[in-house]
């Protein structure tokens, strides 16, 4: 067994043919560094996960893997999500590794501080927080709405890391309890708090995507943003069932009102107030009806306990190479 830690850089990889082979190059340069300065095993490796991707993806992983020893891929026969893919990286790699970095293939996370979490990892932290330094690259409604996001998580108290992605480092028995949350709707920055075990913050600065689009449009991030806390709180139920208590003392009040109004023969035409009544009631029983069925949806999925991804292809072996990564990385150019 070797006496350094042997480090797997999960990628998650859906339509990443415009950058993926940059990516491959600058990842193999940062695993060459860190085996250099004795922080990470030699047969560390990078494994990269095609989430059913319909470009060109996995065969750019497949030939990258046949020509290079340290770099793994498996491919999902359909596209699972992103948290799901990663889950399934996370999954392969703690059965060959010591410790595990995830991060996305568009590298707009500063693969520099890569190293900041094996200096962490080697201070006895098993787990290692990659936070945004700053969101001035974002726009203007993109940074409130992150910012509303996090403040709104909070009250409802749960646990998230304020400008965490999942960009971050976890120890072999940190991911082995990570693997214990069997859930289908899967949220792995509010899941990865509750573990529990020592943790950290490496602070960077957020890039510009090298290429390709964003995976990311604002329909995702909301329905992600929802899927967040409908998965860890009932806060929202709460809120409309008060919601709904408040409208009937409301309600008790406007029709005693008018009751006394009609005793006194006090008659007010009020077919505007009585529409707009109307209206606002039933799309507030409306809106009570949707999200108490998005929780209800939430238990249809848990119940039917499906598998959560299905790997296609597998190119991790399990096998001890001893190989001089400085020989290989001037090849990933090609």
């Amino acid at each position: 067994m070797s006496q350094y830690p042997k480090l797997t850089i999960v990628v998650p990889c859906y339509n990443e043919e415009a950058v993926l082979h940059e990516t491959m190059k600058q990842l193999s340069e940062v695993l060459e560094s860190l085996i250099q300065s004795k922080l990470i095993a030699k047969d560390s490796t990078l494994l990269f996960v095609d989430d059913g991707s319909r470009d060109k993806t996995w065969q750019i992983i497949e030939s990258a893997s046949a020509r290079h020893p340290f770099v793994k891929g498996i491919k999902l026969s359909r596209n699972a999500g992103h948290q799901n893919a990663l889950l399934a990286g996370l999954t392969v790699a703690s059965e060959h590794s010591d410790c595990v970095i995830s991060i996305d293939a568009d590298l707009q996370d500063d693969i520099r501080a890569i190293r900041d979490f094996m200096e962490k990892y080697w201070q006895g932290y098993d787990i290692v927080y990659g936070v945004r330094d700053s969101r001035e690259t974002d726009t203007w409604f993109k940074r409130t709405s992150a910012q509303g996001f996090y403040w709104l998580m909070g009250k409802m108290g749960i646990q998230l890391v304020p400008n965490h992605a999942d960009f971050r480092l976890m120890s072999k028995r940190a991911l082995e309890e990570l693997l214990k949350y069997k859930e289908a709707n899967l949220f792995l920055r509010g899941i990865i708090p509750l573990l529990g075990f020592p943790s950290t913050k490496v602070y960077y600065d957020r890039k510009e995507r090298m290429a390709g689009e964003s995976k990311y449009p604002l329909k995702k991030m909301l329905a992600f943003a929802l899927d967040g806390i409908t998965s860890f709180s009932i806060t929202p139920v709460r809120f409309v069932t008060a919601l709904g208590f408040v409208t009937f003392i409301l309600s008790a009040f406007v029709g005693l009102y008018a009751l006394i109004e009609e005793l006194a023969g006090h008659t007010v035409s009020g077919w505007a107030s009585l529409i707009i009544s109307i209206w606002l009631l039933g799309g507030l029983e409306l809106m009570a009806v949707g999200l108490i069925g998005e929780y209800i949806g939430k238990i249809f999925k848990e119940v039917k306990r499906r598998p959560r991804y299905t790997i296609e292809t597998n190119l991790y072996k399990d096998e001890k190479s001893s190989f001089v990564l400085s020989q290989n990385s001037d090849t990933m150019k090609t």
